[in-house]
Parts: C-alpha cells; structure tokens; sequence
C-alpha cells in the first residue's frame, strides 16, 4: 500500500500464556471489568497478564469520543454499572496486587462526566486494599476543575493524564481534547501535592525539537514522571504511522528527559502509559 511504513524487527513480539496469564484471564472476565490491555489491543498484553497485572478500565468499555489513534470503540455508552468500583477493589484483592492502576473511557454523556464513579472507585480499592498504590490515568474532564478535584481528593498515590502527542499534532489526532487543557489538568494534579505522570506517543510526524518542547510544558506545570512510546495503528482506518522510531533515539528522548528533571522517564518502542508502572512505586517510596 502507497506510504505504509514496514514494522521493525524491534516491534515483532510473541504473545505468550502461562498459569498466572490464564488466572487474570479469568478473574478480568468473572468480575465483567473491562481492560485498556484488550481494548486498547496493548502489545504488552502477554507479559502483564502473565505476572498478574492489568489496567483495569472504568465507566464501561464505550467511548464518547473518537480520537484517531485510540482502538477503543466510539459510540453511545451504556449506564454506569454501579457494582464496578467494588468489583474492581474485589479484583485488586484477588490479584494480590501492590499496586494498582485504573483508567476510563471518556464520559462526557453524564453530567459529572464520570468523576464521582472515579472517586468511588478509588475509596473502593483502598477499602479493600490498603496496602496497596493507586494510580490513576484520568480523561481530561473537559477541563472541568471541580471535576478533576473530585479524583484528587479521594487521594490515589499517582495521578496520571495523557499528552498523547505534541502541540501541533494534537488537534489532528485528538477529537476533542486541547493540548492547554491537559496542561491545566497536570498543573492542577501538581499543585494538590499528588506525584503527576503524563504519557505521549511518537511516530505520528513530531520532531524531536517538538518532543523537547513537549517535556518542557510538562515539567512547567510540575509533571514528574514521563512514558514515551511508539504509536502502533490499531487499524487502516485510525491515524497512519509516520515512522517508526528507533530504540537509540527512544534512549536518547529517556536522557534528555531526565537531563530536563523528571524524577522517572520510561521510553521504548514498546512503553505504554501503564507498562511496568510498578516502577512508579518505587518513585513513591522515595517521595
């Protein structure tokens, strides 16, 4: 096809299962929860579920927006399921996790646009579960700060929200989302003394200038941990690839950020905003 661009050998892995794969599997399914890991189709998939973690996705597995690189389906949601915030911290217990990760599908048919089922949901888990980390990757709330407060104050560990890409290339990916707003939402997460991740994609046409530019809006707000990792098209009918990015200047984006003062920089091909996130916990116990 005119202007595909080949996938690497770097990028070509082997999903493969085993006893504790098998046991995510099942618990995922039992409890009827929803995961960004099959939804968003995450080459990282194997491995996670095959050491016991998962990134549980909340608020249904229907999107009410539908941003050009994201696999999720777009569509009408269905109503909350009020039982979920429990079965979630039910799971969590299940999975003997110690840290766990939760993120959403967009909710912009409600009026809180979901954040009291966020809140819910971490009261739930740390009820169930008070030994183990909470992180948190939130929608932007339409940039709603009584909305965003509602998550802050339930008081998860981590609180995470998604760039995706750079400044000038947010407005061709992202179907509703503003590039200042999701600094707003970082500033905001920040300020209220909560450790304040954010992830971004590469390989959509962005330059590395573009990149450093990027890093610094970021640590201007006071995010403190970054995930650069390389967009994969979920489909013929989502934003094409540019390029695929090599492993040397995935390194080379890792010192550059950490050069600038993020406390944590995870950059790789395969990095997902949620890949190897207990790394994170180690950055909480030095907090």
């Amino acid at each position: 096809m005119s202007g595909h661009v080949r996938k690497p050998e770097w990028l070509k892995i082997s999903i493969a299962s085993n006893e504790r794969y098998a046991e995510t599997k099942r618990i995922v399914e039992s409890h009827c929860l929803h995961t960004i890991c099959s939804s968003g189709r995450c080459p990282n998939m194997g491995e996670c579920w095959g050491r016991g973690t998962a990134t549980f996705m909340i608020g249904g597995d229907i999107c009410t927006r539908c941003c050009k690189f994201c696999n999720t389906q777009t569509g009408k949601p269905l109503p909350l399921d009020e039982g979920e915030p429990l079965h979630v911290a039910e799971s969590v217990r299940l999975m003997k996790l110690s840290h766990a990760v939760i993120t959403s599908v967009d909710r912009d048919d409600l009026p809180d646009l979901g954040a009291a089922h966020w809140a819910r949901t971490i009261t739930e888990i740390r009820c169930l579960n008070p030994d183990t980390t909470i992180e948190v990757l939130i929608p932007d709330f339409q940039g709603r700060k009584e909305l965003v407060q509602q998550v802050i104050d339930a008081q998860p560990d981590l609180l995470s929200h998604n760039m995706e890409t750079v400044r000038r290339i947010s407005p061709l990916v992202r179907s509703a989302a503003r590039y200042e707003t999701s600094l707003e939402v970082l500033r905001q997460i920040a300020e209220n003394g909560i450790t304040c991740k954010s992830g971004i994609m590469v390989g959509l046409g962005e330059t590395p200038g573009e990149v450093e530019e990027l890093m610094d809006d970021l640590r201007a707000v006071g995010c403190q941990v970054l995930t650069i990792g390389q967009y994969l098209q979920p489909s013929h009918r989502h934003y094409p690839v540019a390029e695929y990015v090599t492993p040397a200047q995935f390194a080379a984006y890792k010192e550059t950020g950490l050069q600038k003062g993020f406390s944590q920089v995870e950059s790789g091909p395969l990095v997902r905003s949620s890949y190897h996130a207990d790394r994170s916990k180690l950055l909480l116990k030095k907090a």
